[in-house]
């Protein structure tokens, strides 16, 4: 059985999440946009052990604390290929938002073929062109992570480097509302919320 556990760090306080299996504690860290010692102390009180670090897309907010997390974790960090010009430019993402510059990680390819502890990926190109989903069955139900692609009642901005209105309305249609109505939705940030609810009350993607 896969359990959850979705927190705000950063300070754009993005949802980061952890996910571990409650039978071997093997574990993710979904999103570590941020606050590494605090993302280590949740992890640490709940007892997983890391094996891989996901990412949705690179923007700063998602991937602030992950060279460090992946240093200590002594793991695989990983991210769709088509947003590696976003990780070799994250001093301009941070100079534009006058933060600190970040490190950039080392990231391995993220395919949509790829699973981890079960859970599924999703490429859904929009918000940025590498912009990725997680979709698994967890204790609570089926939940999707859908980073800064799909939001509560609203969809990620496009207007950025590599980012597609077109795109992201034909990843929500093609790959994301097929999904069972009942399906949490954790959204990089912002309040969560269902497949069926955005379906039903999403004007921006009948736009």
């Amino acid at each position: 059985m896969l359990k959850l556990k979705t927190f705000q760090v950063g300070d754009l306080q993005c949802n980061c999440s952890l996910v571990w299996n409650e039978a071997t504690h093997q574990g993710l860290i979904v999103d570590p946009g941020g606050e590494s010692d605090r993302i280590k102390e949740e992890v640490s009180a709940l007892k997983i052990k890391i094996t891989a670090l996901l990412h949705t897309h690179a923007h700063f907010d998602h991937v602030g604390a992950t060279k460090s997390l992946q240093e200590y974790y002594d793991c695989p960090a990983y991210l769709h290929r088509d947003d590696d010009f976003l990780i070799e430019n994250l001093d301009r993402q941070t100079a534009f938002f006058g933060l600190p510059t970040i490190d950039a990680p080392e990231m391995t390819q993220l395919e949509e073929s790829d699973k981890f502890l079960g859970v599924n990926t999703l490429h859904t190109p929009g918000h940025t062109p590498g912009s990725c989903c997680f979709l698994g069955d967890f204790q609570q139900g089926k939940v999707l992570l859908a980073g800064d692609t799909l939001f509560h009642r609203a969809v990620g901005r496009t207007d950025t480097p590599g980012g597609s209105k077109e795109q992201i309305k034909e990843s929500i249609l093609k790959k994301i509302y097929p999904c069972h109505p009942d399906t949490l939705v954790i959204p990089g940030h912002g309040s969560f919320t269902t497949i069926g609810e955005e379906r039903e009350y999403n004007l921006f993607v009948r736009q």
